[in-house]
């Protein structure tokens, strides 16, 4: 399985900001300590935002901060947010994709199994259990 970079840019900016949970982080900052498109970043911050796993403020002294404890965010909740649109094959699409032996296959099944396992296994673990170091903010 592989995560889309939408991902992998917001369990990082995650990681940051539950490192010192009770500090804002601008996107200018964050994108700068993990070499990101800061644009891309806001994106990130805002579909975080509209889930509820972060809140935000603008202006001086502003930027994202946590909504709630670290130890209260599942890792598998964020990565269904940050995935969201996002299919594992092709046929799990809506439209079922482009396959052509969608009517006999039994590929699909297990691949959807995994992808139930992937996650259960992300909800066993929450964003504290992989905070950054605080040393290192």
């Amino acid at each position: 399985m592989r995560l889309t970079k939408f991902t992998d840019f917001g369990l990082r900016a995650l990681m940051r900001m539950a490192s010192l949970p009770d500090r804002a982080f601008s996107t200018a900052e964050l994108s700068q300590e993990f070499a990101l498109s800061r644009h891309h970043l806001t994106k990130i911050i805002a579909a975080l935002s509209q889930a509820g796993i972060v809140v935000t403020q603008r202006g001086g002294g502003g930027g994202a901060m946590l909504a709630r404890p670290a130890d209260q965010i599942r890792l598998g909740d964020v990565v269904r947010v940050l995935e969201a649109g996002q299919v594992l094959v092709d046929c799990f699409a809506g439209s079922g994709g482009g396959c052509s032996i969608t009517a006999t296959c039994r590929l699909k099944a297990r691949m959807q199994s995994a992808e139930r396992a992937f996650l259960a296994d992300l909800d066993r673990s929450t964003l504290a259990d992989i905070a950054l170091p605080a040393a290192a903010a």
